[in-house]
């Protein structure tokens, strides 16, 4: 069974983050930890939190973000990025796991909610800004450091301090940064990408985005 701790669970509404081309840029982006003792999860977000641009984010497949902790030495070290809770944007700040360990289709239960994973995350634009580091987004890209999006199986009250998050099923499914690279890293494997398309409880926007690569391909 894999457990893994929420260290932070945070939400935000969307707001102006920064400017671009001299143009207000409005985001959800900028998390804060909550403070309550616990939240209700329903089947679009979190209590609390929400997003700016509905064609790109947040929705059914995209209902809760989460971010491993574990990340962070790398982003330390190698980028001089300090990390806490909601420097990515996320809704559960995790610990104990990385994106090779955690596969699309898993089931964890949280509370009363249960959730699955449903794709990666692909950085943008907003995240360079969240982060005032203009190159951000390109190294999270390069490096698969990416976390995932769940989609919610079941609406519950979950708790905010000491938190679990328990994995109850896998379908054995590819791993989370495998399916990052699929979509976004050059020279990915034809034949591992055509698996990874198949996967069962894979978002169909992801689902989509590999079946043009491999039409370009």
């Amino acid at each position: 069974m894999m457990e893994l701790r929420i260290l932070s669970v945070n939400v935000g509404r969307p707001k102006i983050i920064g400017l671009l081309n001299g143009e207000p840029v409005v985001s959800g982006i900028a998390k804060r930890p909550l403070g309550s003792q616990s939240v209700f999860v329903r089947s679009m977000n979190i209590d609390g939190d929400g997003q700016a641009d509905l064609t790109v984010h947040g929705g059914f497949d995209k209902a809760v973000y989460a971010y491993s902790a574990n990340n962070w030495p790398w982003w330390e070290r190698e980028h001089h990025l300090p990390c806490a809770p909601g420097t990515f944007g996320e809704n559960l700040t995790l610990e104990g796991v990385d994106d090779t360990q955690v596969a699309i289709g898993d089931v964890f239960a949280w509370g009363d909610a249960e959730l699955e994973v449903a794709q990666p995350r692909a950085p943008c634009f907003k995240f360079n800004i969240h982060t005032q580091r203009p190159d951000a987004a390109q190294h999270m890209t390069l490096a698969g450091r990416c976390g995932f999006y769940l989609r919610v199986l079941r609406e519950g009250r979950a708790p905010v301090e000491g938190a679990l998050f328990t994995r109850l099923s896998t379908r054995d499914g590819p791993s989370v940064r495998d399916t990052f690279f699929a979509a976004l890293k050059p020279g990915f494997r034809r034949e591992r990408l055509v698996e990874i398309a198949q996967a069962q409880g894979l978002a169909e926007s992801w689902r989509g985005a590999l079946a043009r690569r491999l039409n370009r391909a």
